[in-house]
């Protein structure tokens, strides 16, 4: 009984990773369960990385880490054998997807390629970051300590994150800062990365604006000194007179 028990867990886990791949990857519409274990290079990690972790629970450490070693190579996916994963993590795509020792990864996550959860220095204990339930993470994003990611946010792309990020949230930028937060909003990976505000880009028009309005008020003129001049299509900018005249 015992033994029907751990297989029914590995194939409901594998079932439940199948699922994740054919409901968040567009390219996995109408593919089969087979195909996708024989060719989505993270399902692959992921059933590599249960196996392996079922292992070094078990004191096996050695052929664990030949497991992650072996994946790595396969996949391009690193996944450390004592990392904790959850069931429907999908990592899209996946080459320099890294998750280190101490991180855990909750329910329904979203990565894709060359996102790195890792750690800072050289602290032992916890130092990889915690991601809850339904976080979505873009492409190239690292997220750096013992950090904890809330249920529903959303890692912009190239973002580094080094700090606790609240639930709901979408993070972006180096260093990344929240630039929304409502808890209101829906869940899933459908974050649309093209168009997350950009607060810097907000700020400087702001401060342009204001500038602007104070020039227009006090009746001042930008001297035309100030500004360069810039020739038209087809026109010369006269220069400097060689003879002085």
């Amino acid at each position: 009984m015992r033994g029907d028990g751990v297989i029914g867990a590995i194939l409901t886990e594998i079932r439940r990773d199948v699922v994740a791949a054919q409901s968040r990857d567009p390219a996995a519409a109408g593919v089969g369960t087979l195909q996708i274990l024989l060719t989505w290079p993270g399902v692959q990690a992921l059933l590599a990385h249960r196996l392996a972790s079922r292992l070094f629970k078990a004191g096996m450490t050695m052929p664990a880490r030949l497991i992650a070693t072996f994946t790595r190579s396969v996949t391009g996916i690193e996944i450390h054998p004592a990392a904790q994963i959850g069931p429907g993590l999908f990592i899209d795509h996946g080459m320099g997807v890294v998750i280190g020792e101490t991180a855990k990864v909750g329910e329904d996550v979203t990565m894709y390629q060359g996102v790195t959860l890792g750690g800072t220095g050289f602290a032992t204990g916890k130092r990889h970051p915690t991601v809850e339930d339904r976080v979505t993470i873009g492409s190239g994003a690292k997220l750096l300590g013992p950090i904890v990611v809330g249920h529903g946010a959303k890692i912009g792309a190239n973002t580094v994150v080094i700090h606790d990020v609240p639930p709901n949230s979408t993070v972006v930028g180096i260093p990344g800062h929240p630039v929304r937060v409502e808890g209101r909003r829906p869940e899933g990976p459908d974050a649309d990365w093209a168009h997350l505000p950009d607060p810097i880009a907000d700020a400087i028009k702001a401060m342009a604006r204001r500038i602007e309005t104070l020039e227009r008020l006090s009746g001042a003129e930008p001297a035309a000194s100030d500004a360069p001049e810039v020739a038209e299509p087809g026109s010369t900018v006269p220069g400097p007179n060689p003879a002085g005249g």
